[in-house]
């Protein structure tokens, strides 16, 4: 019964949610996406005291969710019920790097950005600072 995800999730569990759903929107999770959530998993201290043993049963949460119909809808009703409003630019600075951590942001990968942004309810000018910050952190010389 360790697999199970008890209810509520906490915001480091929302937090991974969002980033593995950027990361499994386009079908082709790259080894840079995942090392960026392995990384901000490992260094930032939202994560200090989080079970690393939770992002493998987070992350099969979200692939089961993508798998049926209305499941993106569920994913967000989740995080959105537990996910504390201090920590919203937060999870979309995160979904970010996960998104421009392979080098190029493909149409569904914005898509999903423009879906969290909308469901999340991040004000705009903070989007745009924190797409700005993203993109900076994450050019190529």
């Amino acid at each position: 019964m360790t697999d199970q995800i008890p209810h509520p999730l906490s915001p480091q569990d929302c937090l991974v949610a969002v980033m593995i759903a950027v990361s499994a929107s386009d079908e082709d999770i790259q080894t840079a996406e995942l090392v960026k959530i392995e990384s901000a998993v490992n260094n930032l201290p939202v994560f200090a005291s989080y079970d690393l043993d939770r992002m493998r049963v987070i992350s099969q949460m979200v692939f089961d969710l993508f798998s049926v119909e209305d499941g993106l809808d569920a994913l967000f009703g989740l995080v959105r019920d537990n996910l504390p409003e201090r920590l919203i630019e937060t999870a979309y600075a995160l979904a970010c790097d996960v998104a421009a951590a392979d080098g190029t942001l493909d149409e569904t990968e914005l898509r999903i950005l423009e879906e969290i942004r909308y469901e999340l309810n991040v004000d705009r000018l903070a989007a745009a600072a924190i797409e700005r910050g993203s993109r900076a952190r994450h050019l190529k010389a």
